[in-house]
């Protein structure tokens, strides 16, 4: 529940915090490959602190695929947005544009003002983004050079990752 001082709740709706992908056995075994082989060639060339990130990076992975993501709650309020229990007032956030190609993307993007900070980006789910858009257009401009997904994005998709 939002405190009194952050405003009326305009919108508000669930997403999961990570996509999980469904990965066949055949993308299994590429990617064992692949590690192996990086594994081989950082062992080979004696560079044990890449060998160690290879390794790291395989018990995360796993630890992390073991795991279901959970819903993450998103308001858009008359100060400015909560992402779960992360609240961000409208003079903290520079713009936003939608990324809306159906069935593969349905995603709100934030630019901050502070360069620093990666861009924060909501699956909009069901939501109308038009409905979305004209909210948003009352408090932040909207960048419309945006036209696709960020490469990371789309290659993390692409590797299903």
């Amino acid at each position: 529940m939002p405190q009194e001082n952050q405003g009326k709740i305009l919108v508000v709706w669930n997403f999961p915090e990570f996509i999980k992908h469904k990965r066949s056995q055949r993308w299994y075994i590429f990617m064992a490959i692949m590690a192996i082989g990086l594994l081989l060639f950082a062992l080979f060339t004696s560079n044990f602190l890449f060998a160690i990130i290879i390794i790291l990076f395989g018990i995360i992975f796993t630890l992390f695929n073991l795991k279901e993501p959970i819903q993450i709650k998103f308001q858009i309020l008359e100060r400015g947005i909560q992402v779960a229990e992360k609240f961000y007032l409208w003079r903290e956030l520079e713009n936003f544009w939608i990324i809306y190609q159906v069935p593969e993307t349905k995603n709100l993007y934030f630019k901050f003002q502070n360069l620093i900070r990666p861009n924060l980006v909501i699956s909009l789910e069901d939501q109308n983004p038009l409905r979305i858009r004209e909210i948003l257009l009352k408090y932040l401009e909207e960048d419309l050079e945006q036209k696709d997904e960020s490469f990371s994005d789309h290659f993390g998709k692409m590797l299903k990752i």
